[in-house]
């Protein structure tokens, strides 16, 4: 167990370094890799106060600041993220249902 989790966060820290460059300051993208890591973790409910806790930020203010003022391009987020599933998932037959 412990190595396929060990791999699950090689593989976030992997796809996160395709989407680092997006962001501006490196506070923020080191702060966004936390971010991912608390959102797929063990936190039970996924609000600001408890996301900022798991990452070791004494208040949900700098997470508030990535997601709401920090400088990054969502739309080149959205397309690294959509062609790493398409390559992770993605099958000449497949059907994508939402």
């Amino acid at each position: 167990m412990k190595t396929l989790v060990q791999g699950w966060e090689r593989e976030l820290v992997a796809l996160h370094e395709r989407i680092a460059c997006q962001f501006s300051r490196s506070e923020s993208r080191q702060r966004s890799l936390a971010y991912l890591k608390a959102l797929l973790g063990g936190v039970e409910r996924k609000n600001g106060w408890q996301l900022a806790e798991w990452m070791g930020e004494s208040t949900p203010d700098n997470v508030q600041y990535l997601l709401d003022r920090a400088r990054w391009d969502v739309h080149a987020v959205r397309d690294v993220l959509r062609q790493y599933v398409v390559e992770q998932l993605g099958a000449t037959d497949a059907v994508l249902i939402v």
